[in-house]
């Protein structure tokens, strides 16, 4: 027996969470156990004896047992056997790369890629060895744990350890700057940095106490410095509507300006369309067309036009801004419109992918203009299907700019522009749809909210955007050419191998996390089919419709959408489920998205005979279409929730609000305020009338003595206690420490919600309710509290 041997060391679990473990549970243990032993005694290799000796057994079941575990942990590569018997810990299958999630203080996730939660590996922050949220580092992974027996049905997490950092994700840093005689200290803005900043005295530039500024990094932290940085940027006065909307944007890494020269290569580009250009093109500027958009666009990238035929039939067009004939590969707008990857819409301004003289002139389809555009043309019977459909480069000009409460006007009042065409395509969008749910398609639809601001950029209202019929009819032949585009390409393949193209993927979610989200839901009266894939979509429609004018509406359909796998752009045509098309591409806003412009590119190449391009270059490509995607939607919700928090902490602080509760944590409880769907916090150290233990199974707080429960989707009373402008987030009383019971169990409302958002991206975006991946770590210890 080697005189280097270690005990095995004590699972991170603490004892008091232990239950009498089952069969499984104390298995789990054990293999842990022995994994451990190996893995702290990594240099050296040992027998089955040398293991049975550490864990002093000597029962002959016990024994049996040991040996199969260490059989178990070799088949999963673990551990490696040597030729001579023994077993030494495999080093080299430990290691993953991977980008740190830092959820709180206390841990982190690794994100590993694979697009599952679950995969992710939990460091907790003593292992993160300085790095921080954001950096991409390679981890160690230790050995697997839970986070409760299996019999208590808990997710198991593999823990790890950072051992290098490959790169920092970011260099820079946005926050709130406090100054002191001989230094200053610098409060980040991200809630996933927990550290101040330190400044030296001749590194704080202009900056003045309370300023919001931008700082580089000169040494992150180690665990024996804390972090250092120097201002190079003041942006304002924190507070203030510009510099915190510019302190959002450097935050998420956003620009604020075009670089020179893509604004010189985009001033020159000419206004004239060349008749020669013309006379490649099929020319429909005789066809009645119209755009349809919100009140306050300026960037129109599609429209519709309507031709009535002999035959009975329809000659639909869904014209698209033309983006790629003005921006070609290799040009510094090229180049510009890839790294930005999308627009991204604050609550009062854009960031737009490409410059303002393509965005808001060139390529948007303005009224009473010639535009050069890319088309897809459907000759559609009057049941809105197919008879024939064309695909190519085009010239229109549009006749109308309808902003959707005009377009709906007309179509309600029966009076106005366009009457018979605005009416036919409202009824070949409801067909269209109801076609869609018919394949399986599932409806999601989130509140969003929309901010009216004075001049000042002060909130004055807050109120839900309302999806009318003329949204729907956009959203229906926008999602039908995409369908259609993603098809096309595919039925054009020459070959054993299908062309590559850009799709717009959503995989089947996973069924387990499904189960557990229809027992949830079940809790409320909700009755969601999950085993059979056929009658999940029409189950879960069921719900959204019951669902609509509920209390916990918001709060369930967040839950329900964070248990679909999430949406993204690849070169794999795995098909879509929540809009059940068996392939999607997006094809309808080139001006506003990256991936629009390279299947724009792509239609061309195959419509011109091209062969299938490079695999591997286009789903690089994908992939960061996707990464800028995420980051643009993170920066939109963190502006809607900083003007949410304005708002509120401009009311009366004995003001009384309507909330549901929307999530139960051992810290306290979350609670959407219904009148501005703004979350808050009410802290379990604020309920004073009892001590509350955290049920974590029944997503519940419940009363030590008097047994009162808090419980998700429950109605309450709040007053707000604290409006945190710089962390963007609130603190609630809760007014009388009495819950209403949820009432959705005895009232249904059965009106159907709107179109699923992936045809068209909209011009406002964002939910109030933040991300909570804190409910994905291990369990915290109950508390109490007085």
């Amino acid at each position: 027996m080697r005189n280097n041997r270690n005990k095995p060391r004590e699972n991170r679990r603490s004892a008091q969470n232990r239950s009498v473990p089952s069969a499984n549970s104390f298995l789990d243990e054990m293999k842990n156990d022995i994994a451990a032993f190996f893995e702290i005694n990594s240099g050296a290799s040992f027998s089955q004896a040398d293991v049975l000796d550490n864990f002093d057994v000597h029962d002959r079941k016990m024994k049996l047992l040991t040996n199969g575990l260490i059989g178990e942990l070799t088949d999963e590569g673990v551990l490696t056997r040597h030729a001579d018997g023994t077993y030494q810990f495999n080093e080299s299958d430990q290691t993953s790369e991977g980008v740190v999630d830092h959820v709180n203080p206390r841990f982190a996730f690794v994100s590993t890629g694979s697009g599952d939660r679950d995969d992710d590996i939990y460091v907790s922050t003593e292992d993160l060895n300085g790095a921080v949220d954001g950096d991409t580092v390679k981890v160690k992974r230790l050995s697997s744990s839970s986070s409760g027996s299996r019999s208590q049905g808990r997710s198991r997490r593999i823990e790890g350890r950072v051992t290098e950092i490959v790169e920092r994700g970011r260099a820079e840093l946005v926050g709130r700057i406090e100054t002191w005689p001989n230094y200053g200290q610098v409060i980040p803005d991200s809630k996933k940095l927990y550290e101040e900043i330190y400044i030296p005295k001749d590194k704080l530039g202009e900056a003045k106490d309370g300023d919001k500024v931008i700082v580089r990094m000169t040494r992150f932290p180690d665990g024996r410095h804390r972090p250092e940085g120097e201002v190079i940027s003041v942006l304002g006065k924190a507070g203030e509507h510009n510099t915190e909307m510019h302190a959002i944007l450097a935050e998420f890494g956003l620009p604020i300006h075009f670089p020179d020269a893509v604004e010189k290569e985009s001033e020159g580009i000419s206004e004239q369309i060349p008749e020669e250009e013309i006379a490649k093109r099929r020319d429909m500027r005789e066809i009645t067309t119209f755009t349809i958009d919100p009140e306050d666009a300026k960037d129109f990238d599609d429209a519709l036009s309507v031709q009535m035929l002999d035959n009975g039939n329809y000659e639909i067009g869904v014209h698209i801004a033309d983006v790629t004939h003005y921006i070609r590969m290799g040009t510094a707008l090229e180049d510009e419109a890839y790294k930005r990857g999308t627009s991204v819409y604050l609550v009062d301004r854009v960031v737009p992918m490409l410059p303002e003289k393509l965005s808001n002139n060139l390529c948007s389809l303005r009224p009473n203009e010639d535009k050069l555009t890319f088309s897809a043309v459907f000759e559609m019977t009057p049941d809105a299907k197919i008879k024939k459909e064309w695909f190519g480069r085009t010239v229109i000009h549009s006749d109308r700019r309808f902003a959707y409460e005009e377009a709906q006007e007309v179509v309600d009042s029966g009076q106005g522009d366009y009457l018979e065409e605005l009416r036919l395509l409202n009824e070949l969008a409801f067909k269209l749809r109801d076609e869609r749910f018919r394949h399986g398609a599932i409806n999601f639809e989130t509140v969003e909210v929309k901010f009216k601001l004075d001049e000042n950029g002060v909130p004055l209202s807050v109120y839900p955007k309302v999806r009318k019929d003329a949204h729907k009819l956009i959203e229906e032949f926008m999602l039908l050419a995409n369908k259609r585009v993603a098809e096309f390409v595919h039925h054009l393949s020459r070959g054993e191998h299908p062309n590559v193209m850009i799709y717009r993927v959503h995989d089947s979610p996973d069924f387990e996390k499904l189960r557990t989200f229809a027992t949830f839901a079940g809790r409320f009266g909700y009755k969601l089919k999950v085993d059979n894939e056929k009658e999940l979509s029409k189950s879960f429609n069921t719900m959204m419709e019951d669902l609509e004018g509920q209390p916990e509406q918001n709060a369930l359909q967040q839950l329900a959408i964070r248990t679909m796998a999430k949406a993204r752009y690849s070169t794999e045509d795995i098909g879509h489920f929540g809009l059940a098309f068996r392939r999607y591409s997006h094809f309808t806003s080139p001006i506003r998205r990256y991936p629009d412009m390279m299947a724009h590119r792509l239609l061309q190449h195959y419509l011109d005979g091209g062969k299938s391009v490079d695999r591997e270059e286009y789903e690089a490509r994908c992939k960061q279409s996707s990464d800028r995607e995420r980051v643009a939607v993170e920066a939109e919700r963190a502006s809607i929730k900083y003007k949410q928090v304005e708002f509120m902490s401009r009311m009366d602080r004995e003001q009384e609000f309507t909330g549901v509760i929307t999530g139960v944590t051992d810290f306290g409880m979350f609670v959407e305020i219904a009148e501005t769907s703004a979350e808050g916090l009410v802290r379990m150290t604020d309920l004073e009338d009892d001590f509350y233990e955290f049920d974590k199974d029944n997503y519940r707080l419940i009363g030590k003595r008097n047994k009162r429960i808090f419980a998700f989707g429950d109605t309450v009373k709040v007053r707000v206690k604290e409006a945190n402008l710089a962390r963007r987030s609130l603190d609630l009383w809760l007014v009388d420490g009495k819950s209403t019971p949820n009432s959705s169990m005895k009232t249904r409302l059965t009106r159907r919600g709107a179109a699923e958002g992936e045809g068209r991206p909209r011009k406002r975006s964002g939910s109030s309710a933040g991300s909570k991946r804190e409910k994905d770590a291990k369990p915290a210890k109950e508390r109490r509290r007085r």
